[in-house]
């Protein structure tokens, strides 16, 4: 009997093993999601189910998820692109209506008035205007909503010569600097016109660099009122113009999009030549939202100057329409909504982008480089409610300026001496390396103008005994031709510059006709204006200065503008 029951025992235990791994009275440690599939398996209550079942559940649900938002974004852009096309209009007609409006202004100024204005109208447009003028409401709409897509995917181009930027070698503060021009291409095959600006003479072979970054339809010449005090602080400056912009190849602008990707290239440029340590970025507008799209990749940057950024391209949408409210123009909750979607859809269509990815907001919280915000007190086309929001969603150490002026106005020199001592802590930049500006002097003037660059060459025997030791190791473009671990004599140097072509001579004579106002560049009063009417056009509502605003348009359309204004 008691054989009996030890033989059940033992096949009941062999059982066991083989179902469940049963070893020594224990699950088999080595296979314990196999096991749980075995002693849960047949049961389908949630709080029952194995681990790895339920693992596999929450793939599945998330999975689920991601799919029907991809979905979901499908179906808006494709509505949007619906939408769009009910407005979009080719080039031809754009100018079609410029020419139209250019006409009608001309027309009215003239003596004969209505008389000549009806013998320049076609028979057709008279047609119209007696029918109530409603086709010519249809083609006023769909102009200005095309203008609004132009002003962020295709603003006029920064219109500048090579001799803006000022003379390639000039002395300042007693230290000779040189300025290398030169086309670097990106992994999309587009070629940046670059500028990069530093001193002869080092006291390292490698010294911090500044990245500046332009606006909308601005260029790079845009980095000449920070030039003066970066190049004070004895560090290199480095400037481009972005894909689109200026004389860089490109069709459109993607407001910090597509630009984040020249900035890349950018970067690898500089860590490839072996003449750079740390980098930091000086961004404004456009520049400062490429800058915030970048920063949250790249921990390697050292600090961020960030002047004017918008934290979301959709809300900057959206508050130009309740501009256009609180002046009046009666726009429903819903045609907002719609304009802004119609717009997402030409853009995404022709520049390939979607405006609801220009979003800093959702990029400063994983970005932890040290960043000092700058906003105008009178911006009202990027209000520092933008620079606030970004501000407070940063994830690093961020500090956050606000200065007198407007969007496009030249800022104080409190804020330049604040982005000073604030890129000498970020780049760790040993005092003995600065030079000393007069508290007189306009630092935003360029630096070859410094009315003491003559007398400062000649400095005091003592002084010029305690200078430390100095490294001539120039840009790239040269500095390929340098053994690495030779020291040029600065006799030497000065020498091969001048047979280069470069002259370190501080007259003015060199200057002459170089000169730039790039108080033109950026968000201008005039620029602003023409965005406004855009979409009141859109709306349906004519502005008063119709005409003229058409014309400078006509003039956009062709891709170049001399005063170049900025977009955003």
């Amino acid at each position: 009997m008691g054989n009996d029951q030890s033989t059940v025992i033992d096949e009941e235990r062999k059982m066991l093993e083989s179902l469940y791994q049963i070893s020594e009275g224990r699950l088999d440690n080595n296979d314990r999601n196999h096991v749980n599939s075995k002693v849960n398996a047949g049961t389908s209550a949630p709080n029952c189910q194995p681990s790895h079942t339920l693992k596999e559940i929450e793939e599945e649900r998330v999975r689920r998820e991601k799919e029907e938002e991809q979905r979901q974004v499908e179906r808006e852009i494709k509505e949007a692109e619906r939408l769009a096309g009910l407005l979009d209009i080719n080039d031809s007609q754009h100018r079609a209506y410029l020419e139209e409006q250019h006409r009608k202004r001309l027309d009215s100024q003239s003596s004969s008035g209505s008389t000549k204005s009806s013998q320049s109208l076609s028979a057709s447009q008279q047609a119209q205007l007696q029918q109530g003028s409603l086709g010519s409401y249809v083609q006023m709409a769909k102009t200005g909503y095309q203008e609004l897509v132009n002003a962020i995917i295709r603003p006029p181009r920064a219109k500048y010569r090579e001799e803006h930027l000022g003379p390639p070698a000039f002395s300042f503060l007693g230290k000779r600097f040189t300025r290398t021009d030169f086309t670097l291409q990106t992994t999309t095959g587009l070629n940046l016109q670059c500028s990069h600006w530093e001193p002869v003479e080092r006291t390292a072979v490698r010294i911090p660099v500044v990245i500046y970054m332009h606006g909308n339809a601005s260029a790079r010449i845009e980095v000449l009122p920070q030039l003066t005090v970066l190049l004070a602080l004895g560090v290199a400056v480095f400037a481009f113009d972005f894909g689109g912009s200026g004389k860089s190849d490109g069709e459109h602008v993607t407001l910090g999009y597509f630009e984040r990707e020249d900035l890349l290239c950018v970067v690898a440029h500089l860590r490839a030549t072996d003449v750079v340590s740390t980098i930091a970025l000086w961004g404004r507008s456009m520049g400062a939202v490429t800058a915030l799209m970048h920063g949250d990749r790249d921990p390697s940057i050292a600090g961020m100057v960030l002047d004017s950024p918008f934290a979301d391209l959709t809300r900057l949408c959206e508050e130009m329409v309740d501009k256009a409210r609180d002046q009046g123009i009666n726009v429903p909750g819903f045609v907002s909504s719609v304009a802004i979607r119609m717009i997402r859809g030409s853009v995404r269509r022709q520049a390939e982008f979607d405006i609801k990815d220009v979003s800093p907001i959702t990029h400063v919280p994983h970005c932890y480089i040290p960043a000092l915000f700058v906003a105008a007190e009178n911006d009202d086309f990027i209000t520092k409610a933008h620079s606030l929001s970004l501000h407070d969603a940063y994830a690093g150490d961020a500090n956050m300026i606000v200065v007198d002026g407007d969007h496009n106005s030249t800022r104080p020199r409190f804020m330049f001496d604040s982005v000073s001592i604030f890129l000498q802590a970020c780049l760790q930049i040993p005092p003995e390396w600065q030079l000393r500006i007069h508290p007189s002097m306009n630092v935003t003037s360029p630096p070859w103008r410094y009315p003491g660059a003559q007398n400062s060459r000649h400095s005091s025997p003592t002084h010029a005994m305690r200078r430390p030791e100095m490294h001539s190791v120039t840009s790239p473009t040269r500095r390929s031709n340098l053994d690495d671990d030779s020291e040029i004599d600065l006799e030497e140097e000065a020498a091969a510059a001048i047979a280069a072509g470069l002259d370190f001579t501080d007259d003015d004579d060199n200057n002459s006709g170089a000169n730039i106002d790039v108080e033109t560049l950026g968000m201008t009063s005039e620029r602003q204006r023409e965005i406004e009417g855009s979409l009141f056009r859109m709306l349906g509502h004519e502005t008063e200065n119709e005409g003229e605003s058409g014309e400078n348009k006509e003039e956009g359309t062709n891709g170049e503008t001399a005063k170049a204004p900025s977009g955003v």
